[in-house]
């Protein structure tokens, strides 16, 4: 085979597995969200209700209930699926096209795979533009889920009217607001996130066998690790990104003057409200991330 016959059977062997990805990664935030989005509105709502608003994770739950019944356990939820489907799509064409990346900037290495260091620094750079589709998508997500609360403020009849209110209010870069926040969070996040879930696999893997080998079992075992590593580092500046995005225009300046306004009233502990709902979706949800990424991909595999 002549170098440029080699060269185009690589290029479209490349693009082949960028539409792969991005395709699995859609289909794993959808399952993402069906399975935590109960769990998201719960910490959405503790991190920007005011103080004594509830006792709890389960307080939140029970008066959802009683204001809008199990549905109101999905308010809001409009907007991530809706967004979902770029969002993980976007974040696992980046994690993968940024491997490829840092493996070649590094031609000489001796190794083909790549460290748990280099794998955490394409899950970092992964978050940078899913950020201009994950931005816009959580704003709106927030505004719903705490328009839920019955604290006043402007009522929305939807994602559309959300966003098209934004837009009127102060342009695209109302729309936009929090991205700074998101990138915060979902960098770190990010790269602690693919690294634990390529960490895992490689631990569960049997002697003789590679990590492409495994089973769904071991897939749903890493993936809910995933996002257990990317949630307990990540809920500091989850907070700071949903009061931004939830507060009324000129409250708060930037990231940093939200931090420092957020520990003046309610102390270092507001840094950390919704952990327990965190942490208890992180599992659940990010495992049927993976098993939707995974179990696409074999589809995939198989009939195309």
């Amino acid at each position: 085979m002549s170098d440029s016959a080699l060269a185009e059977e690589t290029q479209r062997s490349s693009t082949a597995e960028s539409i792969r990805s991005f395709v699995a990664g859609g289909a794993g935030g959808v399952a993402a969200v069906l399975v935590g989005h109960p769990f998201d509105l719960t910490k959405t709502r503790l991190q920007t209700a005011a103080p004594g608003t509830y006792t709890g994770a389960v307080d939140v739950v029970k008066k959802a209930l009683a204001r809008d019944g199990v549905t109101g356990l999905y308010r809001g939820v409009v907007p991530p699926l809706l967004g979902v489907t770029p969002i993980f799509a976007v974040s696992f064409w980046a994690y993968d096209t940024s491997k490829l990346l840092i493996q070649a900037l590094t031609p000489n290495r001796k190794d083909k795979e790549l460290s748990t260091a280099e794998l955490a620094a394409a899950g970092f750079l992964s978050a940078i533009p899913t950020t201009l589709v994950t931005a816009p998508v959580e704003r709106a997500k927030v505004l719903l889920q705490v328009q839920g609360q019955g604290q006043g403020g402007p009522q929305y009849k939807g994602v559309f009217d959300v966003v098209k209110h934004l837009y009127r209010e102060g342009g695209i870069r109302s729309v936009f607001r929090g991205s700074a926040a998101t990138v915060a969070r979902d960098g770190p996040g990010s790269a602690a996130y693919f690294a634990a879930y390529e960490v895992t696999k490689k631990l569960l893997t049997p002697a003789g066998s590679t990590p492409s080998d495994l089973n769904l079992g071991a897939v749903i075992v890493a993936g809910g690790m995933a996002g257990i590593a990317m949630w307990s580092i990540a809920i500091p500046p989850d907070v700071i990104k949903s009061r931004i995005q939830s507060a009324p225009t000129g409250t708060y300046s930037g990231f940093m003057d939200c931090a420092r306004k957020t520990i003046a009233v309610d102390g270092v502990a507001a840094l950390w409200k919704g952990l327990g709902p965190a942490m208890a979706r992180a599992f659940p949800a990010n495992a049927a991330t993976f098993l939707g990424v995974e179990a696409t991909k074999k589809l995939m595999d198989r009939y195309l």
